[in-house]
């Protein structure tokens, strides 16, 4: 048992000589790598080259260390403050004004359209013909039917209602002409002027008022366009028809034969 003891002493001490040993040449060994790692000169970093998307060779450089960041940005300017090429025009527009070069004025195209000198004149419409004898039918037949106790209230007839109840007069040719007849057809009082341009149309207006008259007062086998009894009689009686010159009057009121003395007085 003491011989087995001993002998497990004996061989540990034996080991840990060993141990002993190797660890002091493994030091050595060490510090031996370290002093020629320092003695060798630095080798550059690997540099491999690929091909790009167009096959020209790309080369992929290991990763930059904070130094070499430094410098390129001390080399490169910032964004903004690059100085200017003094070899490069400036833009268009923000070139300097020479004060010894003299503007140049493009003469300017006027585009708003001419307008004549003067706007061409309507004629006028020109004035009626005034009668040869200063006679005025319309004051005439006023002054004639303002009595509101003789005559009542009248309308002038005109257009298509003249041809109607006096068929062919608007085809005459006159200076004047003026046919008014009463509002309310129980009155049965009208007065036509007219003045014809030619003598020759006189004796056609008198036949086309007469044509009126035998219209009025009928046949009398029938009622005629006076219809009722009162201006039927004053149709046939108290109605005239009288000229002066190229001026003929038709009347059919009470008291016809004082209008005629009024209307011959105009030509005395």
């Amino acid at each position: 048992m003491k011989k087995r003891g001993l002998a497990g002493l004996l061989a540990l001490a034996l080991i840990l000589a060993l141990a002993a040993c190797g660890g002091t040449e493994a030091q050595e060994d060490a510090a031996q790598d370290q002093k020629m790692e320092e003695a060798a000169p630095p080798q550059e970093e690997e540099t491999s080259e690929t091909d790009g998307e167009d096959g020209v060779p790309v080369t992929i450089e290991g990763p930059e260390t904070a130094d070499d960041s430094q410098q390129l940005q001390e080399d490169e300017p910032d964004l903004g403050s690059r100085p200017a090429d003094p070899a490069k025009e400036p833009e268009t527009g923000s070139r300097p004004a020479d004060p010894a070069e003299k503007p140049v004025y493009q003469p300017v195209e006027d585009t708003k359209p001419q307008q004549p000198d003067k706007e061409p004149e309507t004629p006028a419409p020109a004035p009626p013909a005034e009668s040869a004898s200063g006679v005025d039918l319309a004051d005439f037949c006023a002054s004639v039917t303002g009595d509101q106790e003789t005559w009542p209230a009248l309308m002038a007839v005109e257009g298509e209602t003249l041809d109607t109840f006096y068929a062919g007069l608007s085809a005459i040719a006159t200076q004047q002409c003026l046919v008014q007849m009463a509002m309310i057809s129980a009155s049965g009082d009208e007065i036509a002027l007219v003045e014809v341009e030619n003598s020759g149309d006189v004796q056609a207006v008198k036949d086309i008022f007469q044509a009126r008259i035998d219209y009025q007062v009928g046949d009398g086998t029938s009622p005629g366009g006076a219809w009722y009894p009162a201006p039927t009689e004053m149709w046939r009686n108290e109605s005239r028809i009288v000229s002066n010159g190229n001026f003929v009057m038709l009347v059919a009121h009470t008291g016809a034969d004082a209008v005629v003395e009024q209307f011959n007085a105009l030509f005395a």
